[in-house]
């Protein structure tokens, strides 16, 4: 009987939104417990349910957000293409072409000007009534006055869709407007109520700063270094306060449901918390009203003062989708560890998955040849989505005005496509896959799935893996439970639970002593299917952070073995939880600026000074 692999950890795709990078919560009070009272099992359970529905919800609405926002861009790259004087424009070629690019457009329609009919391509036909046609009218009359039009979601024949129009910013009366398809919405609520286990499969969830005049909260804008001498910067949505004593737990429920915080700090009675949905000033005219607090203030951000030396500034990449959606990766300091490493193009990650769309265009140049293990005379093309989307978060094109931006500048993707339609696979063929990936270069594989039970068969794969010096990553899985899931337990493999935007445990997240580090799992955006993006949150989405960061490790100083690189990316993890290593976080936190800067300077300095190996492989943590 083959043993059924679940992918481990949420699934999907990419949703992303800036408020969506809050910890999904219930903000009705919980009447059935008691305040400061430990919960029921009853209790725990109906928590935890509600917790996942909500990220689901929340993955839902990120999903959408990112596919508009990416159709209304697409659609103003076309109108600019077609408004040039001289782009040789074919009104019939174009919008061929503009359907064959974006397979999620169903119908596009030029919009010709005055005395000009207008010109479609796409299935029009049997879609353009009812409500997608109300919108359509809608939208060619914005277009047609000079005006942006998108409508709300709408189900047409059973599917999901809205409709765009973007007039042309030089031809008035011109432009183009589009029948688009979301239904990626629908796949990713599929693809999680079966990943975060809401229903029996297989079948029997921050980082923004403002700038400010000093000691206020008025907000300037800073266009250039030497505005910076004149402004301050805080999170707008936190705030510090200092309590004349320090707070009970019912306190804290209290506060959590009036104002849907979370505790990013505290020490003794100051506290430094985030909210889901208010921002600094209210919440600092609340606490000085309700709570006769010794102060509260922002929470500013400190910057170095050294004249003249280089800081370590954060690289903001132009991805569209990364500033307002992508909270994983400033969690994370990705930003500055890309200041020490940003990958090399000769190292592999094994994406042993559902496979990856090969065409992706935020994946153009990262993948290498993989395997279909599942039907061996097909390409390792993805038929679920779990795979391209983890994909993404590895080594989605950074810094090229498209979609996301994954962890790695130049880290190559092997996509193994195990797992079957259905999101599951066989002992047989997952192992199957391992053994691949280890015989044909796979410096790390990535397994976003898992399973209770031990197959010898797979850990035997593993340890093969291990011993050509692979480093192995693994999902914890999404049950909320301390039972150990595998291939994460075995001994050879890194184990990674998943955090949420406020840096505490995801509640779906599984844990236990096997933990090895954690790393951001919630409403994560990522490449999708259909060249879209989507939002998913799961372990499985935890994991490839911590395949990335093992790639960028493995790339900064090739010479380390794989228990070495798992040893650096353990020692620089930022201790979260119980001091020192625990059941819910490991080690802590991954943390990309911490282990590059470790694993770099290491590097450069030994280069010169072989004889300061031993030492400085001590320093880090490393035998």
């Amino acid at each position: 009987m083959r043993n059924k692999v679940w992918i481990g950890v949420a699934g999907a795709v990419l949703a992303i939104a800036a408020a969506l990078l809050l910890l999904p919560r219930d903000n009705r009070p919980d009447r059935s417990a008691t305040p400061g009272a430990p919960l029921t099992r009853q209790q725990a359970v109906v928590r935890e349910t509600r917790y996942k529905e909500l990220t689901v919800h929340q993955d839902m609405a990120a999903t959408e957000r990112l596919g508009r926002m990416q159709s209304i861009r697409d659609a103003q790259i076309f109108v600019r293409q077609q408004s040039q004087p001289n782009a040789g424009y074919s009104a019939d070629k174009a919008l061929l072409r503009y359907v064959r690019e974006h397979p999620e457009v169903a119908a596009v329609s030029w919009i010709g000007g005055r005395g000009k009919q207008d010109r479609m391509q796409g299935s029009a036909g049997n879609l353009l009534n009812g409500e997608a046609a109300a919108h359509w009218s809608r939208a060619r009359s914005a277009v047609g006055q000079g005006t942006s039009y998108i409508s709300p979601s709408f189900h047409q024949l059973g599917h999901r869709y809205f409709v765009v129009g973007e007039p042309s910013p030089s031809l008035r009366g011109t432009g183009v407007v589009a029948l688009v398809s979301a239904s990626a919405v629908q796949e990713v609520e599929r693809h999680q109520l079966r990943n975060l286990r809401l229903v029996p499969y297989p079948a029997e969830g921050r980082y923004r700063t403002e700038s400010v005049l000093p000691n206020t909260t008025r907000d300037i804008t800073v266009r250039k270094g030497e505005d910076n001498g004149n402004a301050s910067h805080y999170s707008v949505d936190e705030v510090v306060v200092k309590f004349r004593k320090p707070l009970r737990s019912q306190d804290l429920l209290r506060l959590r449901k009036e104002l849907d915080l979370t505790v990013v700090r505290h020490t003794k009675q100051t506290y430094v918390f985030r909210s889901r949905k208010h921002r600094t000033e209210p919440l600092m005219a609340y606490f000085k009203k309700k709570w006769n607090p010794v102060y509260v203030e922002p929470h500013y951000l400190y910057l170095t003062n050294e004249a003249g030396s280089e800081t370590e500034p954060a690289f903001v990449p132009n991805d569209t989708l990364y500033a307002r959606y992508q909270w994983n990766l400033p969690q994370i300091e990705a930003e500055q560890g890309w200041n020490w490493n940003r990958g090399n193009q000769n190292i592999v990650v094994a994406v042993v998955d559902t496979g990856v769309q090969s065409d992706h265009p935020d994946l153009q140049g990262r993948l290498v040849q993989g395997v279909n293990i599942v039907d061996p005379s097909k390409p390792p093309e993805d038929d679920v989505g779990h795979g391209t989307h983890v994909a993404g978060i590895i080594a989605a094109r950074v810094n090229n005005n498209e979609g996301v931006a994954g962890l790695t500048w130049f880290t190559k993707i092997m996509p193994v496509k195990a797992l079957d339609s259905s999101g599951a696979g066989s002992t047989y063929s997952v192992a199957q896959g391992v053994i691949w990936a280890a015989d044909h270069g796979a410096n790390v594989i990535n397994m976003s799935l898992g399973n209770y039970a031990q197959a010898q068969f797979l850990h035997d794969a593993i340890k093969y893996a291990t011993a050509k010096g692979v480093i192995v990553v693994a999902a914890s899985g999404n049950d909320n439970t301390d039972r150990p899931g595998y291939p994460a337990a075995y001994p050879e493999v890194l184990a990674v639970s998943a955090t949420d935007p406020g840096g505490g445990k995801a509640e779906y997240s599984n844990y236990g002593d096997y933990i090895d580090v954690a790393a951001p799992g919630t409403s994560i955006a990522s490449t999708y299917p259909g060249s879209r993006y989507a939002a998913l949150s799961g372990t499985s989405m935890a994991c490839p952070h911590v395949s990335a960061l093992a790639s960028l490790v493995r790339a900064a100083n090739p010479a380390l073995s794989n228990a070495e690189v798992m040893n650096v990316i353990r020692s620089t993890a930022v201790d979260l939880g119980a001091r020192g290593k625990d059941n819910v976080f490991g080690y802590g936190q991954i943390d990309a600026r911490n282990a590059l800067q470790a694993v770099g300077a290491q590097a450069s300095s030994l280069q010169m000074y072989p004889e300061r190996v031993s030492k400085e492989l001590a320093r880090i943590g490393i035998e």
